[in-house]
């Protein structure tokens, strides 16, 4: 049998040492990676074409929004006047804030501050219950007044009685918003999921991966709310 010494890489060569109790190894390190910056970019460019997916998904919405609101410009610019502004501008600023404790908590993270990584993280999460809460009012009073999407539509009043475009607009209202809402819904579980880690304090400037790319999914669902608030909320 040969004994020749065969050359491992870097990283295969740490995680061989791993597997025998030698060398200093992050457990987070994966052997199929020659480095642990490697890995670290590479699940960073995962989640970007995950995150590319999502845009092409709401993208595909506000074209379809767009071409109805052509078809219905004036249905469009009167059903907006049902929708409570200063609820929608809550909102814009509980995601804006939110938005900055993901940076702290991430930044956090980084600088070996894992007690200041919790605090941010359960911030973050607490935004995105108000949103919630505050989207849950919103639907409420909708319902109530008969705002329903498509066939449901059973709104009083109109300026223009049996056009089809005041719930075509209410049909992508809950459509986007709601879609939206289950990104929120998303984003609670995966905060939590980091929180639970960072409370065990796994977090270091060695490896925060998970943090950084949670964070780089909430700030595309902030962003892309940006874009839902003037639509619906400020479209004239």
């Amino acid at each position: 049998m040969s004994t020749t010494p065969i050359d491992l890489p870097h990283g295969a060569q740490g995680a061989h040492d791993a597997g025998h109790g030698h060398g200093d190894v992050d457990p987070h390190f994966q052997h199929h990676f020659t480095t642990m910056e490697q890995q670290n970019d590479t699940a960073k460019i995962g989640m970007w074409l995950f995150l590319v997916t999502e845009i092409l998904l709401f993208g595909g919405l506000f074209v379809g929004f767009g071409l109805m609101q052509g078809r219905y410009p004036r249905e469009f610019v009167e059903a907006h006047t049902h929708l409570v502004r200063w609820q929608g501008s809550l909102n814009t600023i509980v995601l804006l804030f939110s938005s900055f404790t993901m940076v702290m908590a991430v930044d956090s993270a980084k600088k070996n501050k894992p007690s200041k990584t919790v605090w941010y993280l359960v911030i973050t999460i607490i935004c995105a219950f108000v949103f919630l809460f505050v989207k849950y009012l919103e639907y409420s009073h909708k319902f109530e007044e008969g705002w329903y999407p498509a066939k449901w539509y059973r709104g009083v009043g109109d300026a223009i009685p049996g056009s089809h475009g005041y719930a075509t607009f209410f049909a992508f209202y809950f459509m986007m918003t709601g879609l939206h809402g289950i990104h929120i819904v998303v984003g609670i579980g995966l905060l939590s999921w980091i929180l639970m880690r960072a409370r065990r304090g796994e977090f270091s400037s060695a490896y925060y991966t998970p943090v950084d790319l949670v964070g780089l999914y909430w700030h595309i669902v902030d962003m892309i709310w940006i874009y839902l608030f003037p639509l619906y909320y400020l479209i004239q």
